[in-house]
Formats: C-alpha cells, structure tokens, sequence
C-alpha cells in the first residue's frame, strides 16, 4: 500500500511537472490548475464500466438503425449508466475494440436522467454539457482502439444514473460492433442528430449498450475501487432491467451504507457466456485481464468469480473434466500473479452449483466432480487473498449440488435479485476497508 501511494504522488508530481513545462495550467491529467494543491492531489477513478465485446447478429440495434453495409448512420444514442463513486469532474470512453472500420463520433453529450432514473429516454432540463475530445466536439475512433474524453466539470453523486448521448451522423461502415448486450437497462435510438433534446418521443428503445465502455470521476485520494472479472452471474442475467440490482450493485449499496467503505467504487467487468479459458461470449478471462483490470484507473482490488462455463461447456466425461479442473487452477493461478504484479489483491469466488440445469448438469455428476474440485482449490490452496464462498452462501442444504429453490430464476443456474443480495452480503465488508 505504501508503495502505491508511493508511485500515485510520483504520477502527481510528474504531471505537475509537464504542465508547467507546457504552460498551460488546464491540461493536466486530472484538469486542475496548476496551484490547487487539494484538487492535484486527487485521482481519476473508474465508476462505471461495461465489458466490451463483438456484437452477436441477434443483438444488432434493431431495424433500421443496422444497414447492410454500415450500423448507426445519422443516428442519436442515448443511454443510462450507473455510477459507483462520485465527482465533479468526469470523462467517458469509447470503444471500438471490435469494430470492423473506425468509429466516428459526431457528437457527445452528458446529462442527468430525469428523475434519476436508470433506462429513461428523457433528462434533467439544464444538465446537459458538451463533451469533447482534445478540445474538439466530434471524434474518430480507430479500429481496435478507445477515446478518452476530455474532463468536463460535472457532479456526480455516488449512486447517482448519468445519461450519455451520442450522434453518428455517418454511423460505421461495417457491421463488426462493439457493444456490451447483456446491460439490463434500456437504451434508446432515433435518426437524426437529438444529442441536445430534453426527450426522445417515437425513439427505439433496446436493452443493450454500444460503444460506452467507461466512466470514470476525479476523487478524493482514498477513493479506490473493486473490480470485478466474471460472467452472466455478474452481468446479472435474472436481475431487474433498469433495476440496478446485480450483486455488484448491491455490494455497493451495502459499501455506501458504512462510512469506513463508502470510499470504494465497484467496477463489473463481467460478461454472459464469458469463460476463462477460451473464448466465447468475448475474450477469455486471461485475454482480456489486461483491458478490463489492470489497465482500470483506481483498481485496488479484484473478485474473480468465473469458470462455471467452463466446465460446462467441457465434454462431461471424467478426463475431460479432470483437465478442465487443472487449467482452471492454472488460470486461477496466472490472475493472481498479473494482479499482484500490479499491488492488486485478489479475492477468489466459489463457483455455484448448477444441479438441475440443461445442459451443464450431467446424469454422471462428472462436472459436479469438477466443480467440487476447483472449489476445494480455492478454498484451501492459500492462493488467493481471501475466499468469497458464494457457493455456501446460495446452495441448498439438504441437496449441496443445487441452488436453494427460491433463489434463482428458473434455469438453476442464474439468481434472482434475491439471490444477488446474498452474494452482495456475502461479501465481507472488512476485506475491502484500507488497512
């Protein structure tokens, strides 16, 4: 930790340094003058972040906004996030990870939803701001790359939705996407160039995300987050759309709740279909560590709980499962040393039992076998920083092979937003305190 704090005042003095060199006093890193002393001191902070992987056909924004050649053309994007942290300054990212050709963004604009509201077309009247890039209001993506915003004097509360509108007047010339489809909230699409309008009447409405794939808040130095690498158990298949009630959501209601954890934003980087091993539903875990951890602004901490597709998708035959059990540990293993490196601790996750669901249970039990194995790892192997054992925590006494009938959605796979909450309680306050 002191070496952490250590290479942050490093970071603040150099930045310091090359603003005064330039003389320009509002073109530091973190956009404070040169002689606010309080305001240099603080960090940027990721508050909310989506996964982002290639858009499935099924998940296309629906017609007419996808063509036969380009997507989005003269169309105005408009969708809620939700912050974890707060801040009065803020910056967005855009990603064009997946892309088939660059990402020309015409326009963007910040707002605060009307009400407050997670998955509304309508905002605040008198929020909306500008945001621009390098000092310009329109920006190109390339292929493969990402856009970070200019910070932008905002204020946003911990908790609190923020609406993000954008404008593709040419849209993009190919039908490779980026987006994040599993985002439980509603997004809203219409022609035409709507970035300023208080409402968005006759707009599509979709419940996925494109193109967004961070926010991030200037906070206090104290403010760090916990990241989180998982899959659709994360991303929150059988929560509520607009609901905001995933377990990381709810972990971090339970942190605001308590003045020693108030401090800690909540990153989910989580993916339905998302596996450790190889890819599927977006890269596989070690793939994209680098992208959607230890490249993340504030992340101190890390919960992995992910593999449970793995060992489903294995073939359910015992040497099958055998090597599954012993490349997920192998894995395990590489995401500890990558984020150690990095002064990140980790925190392992007990995979949840699937008993009952088609098709991951086998009649033979061989991928119980499995899943028993990598849990007793986790458990005992010393590895990991700490264990979150979700799998006690939901699973059914009288039937440990299955979750407790009332706490998932009816796949015996995924929870309920009861079933969330219990994870999120799960979670032990005192690990994510500053020692």
């Amino acid at each position: 930790m002191i070496a952490t704090c250590v290479l942050a005042l490093a970071l603040v003095v150099a930045s310091s340094a090359v603003a005064a060199l330039v003389g320009s006093p509002r073109r530091t890193d973190d956009g404070a003058g040169t002689g606010d002393t309080a305001t240099s001191a603080r960090r940027w902070v990721n508050t909310w972040s989506a996964m982002p992987q290639l858009t499935e056909p099924g998940n296309m924004p629906p017609a007419p906004f996808t063509g036969e050649r380009a997507v989005l053309v003269d169309t105005t994007l408009r969708q809620t996030v939700r912050a974890t942290t707060g801040g009065d300054r803020v910056r967005v990212r855009f990603s064009n990870a997946f892309g088939g050709g660059a990402l020309p963004l015409t326009a963007v604009r910040v707002a605060l939803p009307l009400g407050g509201q997670a998955g509304v077309g309508a905002i605040e009247p008198g929020t909306s701001r500008t945001v621009t890039f390098s000092g310009r209001e329109s920006t190109t993506v390339p292929v493969g790359a990402q856009v970070v915003s200019d910070p932008l004097d905002f204020t946003l509360r911990p908790g609190a939705n923020l609406t993000v509108t954008a404008y593709l007047a040419d849209g993009q010339a190919s039908l490779a996407l980026t987006s994040h489809p599993g985002s439980r909230t509603t997004s809203y699409l219409r022609h035409g160039d709507h970035t300023e309008d208080p409402d968005l009447p006759g707009a599509t409405p979709t419940n996925h995300w494109y193109l967004l794939s961070d926010v991030e808040v200037l906070s206090r130095p104290a403010t760090t987050s916990v990241a989180v690498l998982g899959d659709s158990l994360t991303d929150g298949r059988g929560s509520t759309t607009n609901g905001n009630n995933r377990w990381p959501d709810q972990l971090f209601d339970r942190l605001q709740r308590q003045p020693g954890t108030r401090h800690i934003a909540v990153v989910n980087q989580a993916a339905g279909g998302n596996r450790v091993l190889n890819d599927g539903l977006g890269p596989n875990a070690l793939a994209r560590l680098d992208r959607d951890i230890l490249a993340h602004s504030g992340v101190e901490q890390l919960i992995v709980f992910e593999g449970v597709n793995d060992l489903g998708t294995a073939e359910a035959t015992p040497t099958a499962q055998q090597r599954v059990t012993a490349d997920l540990i192998a894995a395990y293993e590489q995401i500890v040393v990558r984020a150690h490196a990095q002064g990140i601790r980790v925190y392992g996750a007990t995979l949840l039992p699937f008993g009952g669901n088609t098709p991951y249970d086998d009649t033979a039990g061989h991928r119980e076998a499995a899943r028993q194995a990598v849990n007793t790892w986790i458990r005992t192997s010393g590895r990991f920083d700490a264990v979150l054992d979700f799998d006690r925590a939901v699973r059914d006494p009288g039937d440990p092979s299955r979750l407790l009938p009332g706490l998932h959605d009816g796949d015996w796979l995924h929870l309920n937003p009861e079933g969330y909450r219990i994870l999120a309680e799960a979670v032990p306050a005192r690990l994510l305190r500053r020692s």
